[in-house]
């Protein structure tokens, strides 16, 4: 098996079709009730120009029969422990596996379980959702990859792996600082993430409103404050585009947690807002925003849970 791709939601189903559609052997380990979907349906990418429709070939867990070149995994981090288990048999020594969670938790989690050999950090930037039906809604047009050794290093390993990803129809470069690049994302995630939801709006709603454009900056002030305690400091550009992004008249950036928040989805709170403010405890960093963003999800993740 040369890709194993671990879930075809909107992340990993995006991914996965491009590399399908650039000729290279994928397999997509899915749940069965997914496998139903896209066998009916196929694997569809729609909302930038005609639809794409890509024949996925399905596995589910038990049938996994030997070790891939490349793991994608592109699961929610609350199903990352059972989807370690279904895809555990596909992962040998030569394997890399690239996790595209959020967040850092995942990250040793999934060292523990493969090694710090087998397990790459990677950073995904892409924008889209699934409809109703189960196809990938594209947001935008720009998708990209970054992936690196945990250690820096530019092994042989990296390098096919590296080569057996690229030319796929996203952009793809290799980092010697990935673990850096891992913890700026979610400061920005995690930014906009506890901005839109808190205020239930676009970046354009909250910054139209008294006190509006404050919000932002402030939440920026605090994930960047954890970052840099943790020695991953921002650049000072890194955090003026941030600034920028979150502070923008009439922009219409949201985040995937107000969508889901919106459409009365679970919210990937702990792994995204919960697990960063853990950490600003920890370093003495006070995070008091963050906190509030965490405790207003968890409402709703509870409330959804009793229903």
């Amino acid at each position: 098996m040369a890709i194993l791709v671990v879930g075809a939601g909107a992340t990993g189903g995006y991914f996965g079709a491009r590399l399908a559609q650039a000729g290279r052997e994928v397999t997509f380990l899915v749940r069965p009730r997914r496998a139903e979907q896209l066998r009916e349906r196929g694997l569809r990418i729609v909302g930038q120009g005609a639809d794409q429709v890509v024949t996925p070939r399905l596995v589910t867990a038990d049938q996994l029969d030997g070790p891939a070149d490349v793991v994608l995994v592109s699961v929610k981090a609350s199903a990352l422990t059972a989807a370690v288990a279904d895809f555990a048999p596909a992962v040998g020594p030569r394997t890399q596996v690239i996790p595209f969670l959020n967040g850092m938790s995942h990250l040793a989690v999934l060292t523990e379980r493969f090694g710090e050999q087998v397990v790459l950090g990677g950073v995904v930037v892409v924008a889209t959702q699934l409809n109703a039906d189960g196809d990938i809604v594209e947001l935008g047009p720009a998708a990209s990859l970054q992936i690196g050794t945990q250690d820096g290093g530019r092994t042989e390993a990296l390098k096919a792996t590296y080569e057996r990803l690229s030319g796929a129809g996203f952009d793809l470069s290799i980092s010697d600082h990935i673990v850096g690049g891992m913890w700026h994302k979610w400061v920005f995630i995690a930014t906009v993430g506890a901005l839109t939801c808190l205020m239930r709006g676009t970046v354009g709603d909250i910054v139209a409103v008294p006190g509006g454009p404050g919000l932002g900056p402030a939440i920026l002030a605090e994930a960047s404050a954890v970052s840099a305690a943790a020695g991953y400091p921002v650049a000072s550009a890194r955090i003026a585009s941030i600034t920028q992004a979150v502070t923008q008249s009439g922009s219409s950036l949201t985040s995937s947690m107000s969508r889901d928040l919106a459409d009365g989805r679970p919210v990937e709170v702990e792994s995204v807002l919960a697990d960063l403010a853990s950490r600003g405890a920890a370093l003495a960093v006070p995070t008091p925003l963050l906190d509030l963003a965490t405790m207003h999800l968890r409402v709703h993740n509870e409330r959804l849970s009793q229903h």
